[in-house]
């Protein structure tokens, strides 16, 4: 019963880093005003992930398309992971680095927002959507750990966990993700 405690204390620890990093709050805000802005022009944000990262991918994806707090329109949000069939045979006729690069050629335009959640910041895939990314003229937030990976060089935001424990980091992945989805909720619709 002490590990069990000794996690709790652990989160909870995590999260006061989070509310107490004022930097973090400022990437946040900006995020958030891309994502408005990217909604309000018509446009869409997009995420991508994989394992744990994937479904929060696709948990903060159905918050925007379909509501977070309050009855609304949907807003234009996706996953890149939902569609196994374009996934596996990606993978299978190219390789699994290029599945969401290719998804961001046919789907990203210029002002849309890439959302790529990786827990250390290095992985192949999401790194090759966000140079995709770049050249279509989407704005990238990286949702990474501590350090940033080499995701940092590539994000127009990154908002950055500062932890290395991936339990951790995926916790505060989905606090932040959640907190987007309230603030980016209420500017459009308060």
């Amino acid at each position: 019963m002490t590990r069990i405690n000794d996690v709790f204390a652990e989160s909870a620890a995590n999260a006061e880093k989070l509310r107490r990093n004022v930097e973090l709050h400022s990437c946040m805000g900006k995020a958030v005003e891309a994502m408005i802005t990217a909604f309000r022009s018509g446009g869409r944000v997009l995420f991508c992930g994989n394992g744990g990262s994937a479904a929060d991918a696709q948990h903060l994806a159905a918050e925007f398309s379909g509501r977070f707090y309050f009855d609304r329109p949907p807003l234009d949000s996706e996953a890149l992971h939902v569609n196994t069939s374009f996934l596996t045979a990606v993978a299978n006729d190219y390789d699994y680095n290029v599945t969401y690069a290719r998804l961001v050629l046919a789907k990203g335009r210029p002002g849309d927002v890439l959302v790529g959640i990786t827990t250390s910041g290095n992985s192949k895939n999401i790194l090759a959507a966000f140079e995709k990314a770049k050249e279509v003229g989407m704005v990238t937030v990286g949702m990474t750990g501590e350090g940033g990976g080499k995701l940092k060089g590539l994000s127009d935001i990154l908002l950055e966990v500062p932890s290395n424990d991936t339990p951790r980091i995926q916790e505060g992945h989905i606090l932040i993700g959640h907190i987007l989805c309230e603030l980016v909720e209420k500017g459009l619709f308060a």
